[in-house]
């Protein structure tokens, strides 16, 4: 594809990666918020026990979570640059939308038209975020500097 990004894996591999990203990164931030809650929760003199349980018991399930988003939003995106031959703010948000609707599915027509909404909105504001960080940090080229004048 013209255009591509050959800094990332190409699209089966990127699944894979973006799913274990997403469950390290929800593990720990899991964990993390779970093992404070457990030790807040926990009496005087077991909190750093009932912090370490709580974090056990829930830092995998909220990993699998985000595994599961990752993963499902790296294939939709995936499959949107197969049919669109293009690279673009658009298959994210797309994917965004798609991923949305699919995990709130079980809720029924109106759950999952709301979360593909909500997904499609959420990754517009974050393409667009990050279109604007590119273009307002890169970098500018130098100026011109006229010739100097001819004697």
């Amino acid at each position: 594809m013209r255009g591509s990004d050959v800094s990332r894996d190409p699209c089966p591999w990127v699944i894979l990666n973006d799913a274990g990203g997403a469950f390290a990164m929800g593990a720990i931030g899991g964990g993390t918020w779970h093992y404070i809650k457990g030790a807040r929760n926990s009496p005087y003199g077991e909190r750093f026990r009932g912090g370490l349980n709580a974090m056990r018991a829930r830092g995998p399930i909220i990993g699998g979570n985000f595994a599961v988003w990752g993963g499902m939003f790296s294939t939709f995106e995936c499959v949107l640059k197969g049919l669109r031959q293009k690279e673009d703010p658009w298959n994210a948000i797309g994917s965004g939308a798609i991923t949305g609707g699919m995990l709130a599915a079980r809720g029924g027509w109106k759950a999952a038209s709301v979360s593909a909404v909500f997904g499609g909105v959420l990754l517009a504001l974050i393409e667009g975020v990050g279109i604007a960080m590119n273009r307002t940090f890169a970098q500018q080229p130098p100026p011109m500097m006229p010739p100097p004048p001819a004697q």
